[in-house]
């Protein structure tokens, strides 16, 4: 569905004919349909991102969304998602705004998610203001633990600690 996704916003073609490409394909249309329709303009696809000395991962898109700098992340999903399930979304969501305004001096104002499963539901969940302030700091206070744990004495002793044990990709 991603590289459907990626192919879609750089204007190139791409397909995929086994059985797997073209659910992802269909999963791919619904999100271009609906998700990206508010979509004004495109900045970036799959831009990689960094916070100097602490971070690094790549969001799926950076774009203009109603009129908002926006960072947005595409999910494939087996069944619909509650908010109170997708937590990690939206720490990677604050994470990748928090880089990319550090990095290229922007003011990303809102993070969007957009999933789709394989019976094509469509779910969108919208982050900004206050509430994507409160991600950042509950990112932040998670990649402190990481370093805390990473730096500890008992901890390296003989335990290997991965970011992504603690940061699900972001």
């Amino acid at each position: 569905m991603h590289k459907f996704l990626e192919h879609y916003i750089l204007g190139t073609g791409y397909d995929d004919l086994t059985e797997l490409g073209q659910k992802a394909k269909t999963m791919a249309k619904k999100i271009i349909e609906v998700g990206l329709t508010p979509v004004e303009e495109w900045y970036g696809s799959e831009v990689t991102l960094y916070y100097p000395g602490l971070y690094a991962g790549s969001t799926d898109l950076v774009c203009l969304h109603n009129g908002k700098e926006t960072v947005v992340d595409f999910k494939q999903a087996n069944r619909p998602k509650r908010k109170d399930w997708i937590e990690d979304y939206y720490m990677q969501i604050a994470a990748y705004a928090m880089a990319h305004d550090y990095v290229h001096k922007s003011n990303i104002e809102q993070g969007v998610i957009m999933v789709c499963t394989p019976d094509l539901y469509y779910q969108e969940f919208v982050v900004s203001g206050a509430e994507l302030r409160q991600w950042k700091h509950k990112f932040l206070k998670r990649l402190d633990m990481y370093y805390d744990l990473k730096h500890d004495e008992k901890e390296q002793a003989k335990v290997n600690i991965n970011p992504e044990d603690f940061f699900n990709g972001a």
